[in-house]
């Protein structure tokens, strides 16, 4: 099967904002943009992106999963980078319209319909710098992908970085492109030295997230993460698996967790760590490499509560257990 989120469908959705308003959004071939070299966002990094999936049902019904707070979060990382604001019932409409004129591509669990919104500033203005765009596109790409774990899953290794971090602590909110990027060469560097999967990056001995997903400790009925800042991804599935752990009575803290407690938290037998995304939902932890030693967390393998989260979170998606949070739209 292809790799993750290199398969796309034919067309897109598109709306363009220039003169002060946003014009009526089109179904587009999705092969290509028309640019000017001196778009904004190829020189200023004024772009960001949204990532979210439609599940198709045993009845062949779509649903579109978490798409308000996705909606909400791409609009506050646009406020944030003076992009344009994004009309909220605009985007809506666009990536219900999409998904729904590929409705019978979506695949079938544990596969979906992987939903790329994104919004570039394209004014072409090289002496920008220091201005926002006044022209964008907002486009809506869909990419049909299969089960994340079709090869079994797999414990990662994560290298604990205390010096650098992932980007900017003022833009670590904002869903950009940038921020990705910033954390490539620390990633790589990891793999190559040694052959860690990620970083998680903890300035200053503060546990924060990896170069792509957040980070989640959990300890017996407790689960631990880095509560709500400006430095990091609010990430949206973090949000639903500690909704649904709360739910089945666990207990949640968000709190500063620091890298000496997740040390000594983790070589208990029964401590599991996760990542969580909405490529995977939630990936096992099973080592952390830290000032040359691996530490292996609890039993070095997936963990059962970590099963039962992920678990847990795919029947609602799948439609195999009652949505009662309202996290479903359907198409």
């Amino acid at each position: 099967m292809a790799a993750f989120g290199t398969v796309f469908m034919p067309e897109m959705s598109i709306a363009e904002y220039r003169d002060g308003q946003w014009h009526p959004p089109k179904i587009s071939a999705a092969d290509s943009l028309s640019l000017h070299p001196g778009a904004h966002a190829l020189h200023y990094a004024s772009t960001c992106f949204e990532g979210l999936k439609a599940f198709k049902h045993a009845d062949g019904s779509v649903h579109i999963f978490r798409l308000d707070q996705n909606i909400k979060r791409m609009r506050q990382s646009s406020k944030l980078l003076a992009l344009p604001e994004v009309d909220a019932e605009l985007l809506e409409h666009m990536i219900v319209d999409i998904v729904k004129h590929f409705k019978d591509e979506v695949p079938n669990p544990p596969g979906s319909m992987y939903i790329r919104p994104t919004h570039i500033g394209t004014e072409p203005a090289i002496g920008k710098a220091a201005s926002p765009a006044t022209q964008s596109l907002l486009y809506v790409l869909l990419s049909p992908v299969g089960d994340y774990f079709a090869g079994g899953t797999r414990p990662l290794k994560l290298l604990i970085e205390t010096d650098g971090m992932r980007c900017a602590p003022h833009m670590g909110m904002i869903k950009s492109g940038g921020n990705y990027a910033s954390a490539l060469n620390p990633i790589m560097q990891a793999r190559a030295q040694y052959d860690a999967d990620q970083v998680l990056f903890c300035p200053n001995g503060d546990v924060q997230e990896t170069g792509a997903a957040n980070f989640l400790l959990i300890d017996g009925d407790e689960i631990i993460t880095k509560d709500l800042d400006s430095s990091f991804l609010h990430g949206i599935t973090r949000d639903s698996i500690l909704t649904l752990a709360k739910d089945m009575g666990m207990t949640v803290t968000e709190r500063t967790l620091s890298v000496d407690e997740l040390l000594e938290r983790a070589q208990k037998p029964t401590t599991e760590a996760a990542l969580s995304g909405t490529a995977a939902v939630l990936t096992p932890v099973g080592s952390l490499i830290h000032n040359e030693q691996t530490v292996t967390i609890g039993s070095g393998d997936e963990g059962p509560k970590t099963q039962q989260l992920r678990r847990a979170l795919n029947e609602i998606q799948w439609g195999q257990r009652a949505d009662s949070f309202g996290w479903l739209t359907a198409v």
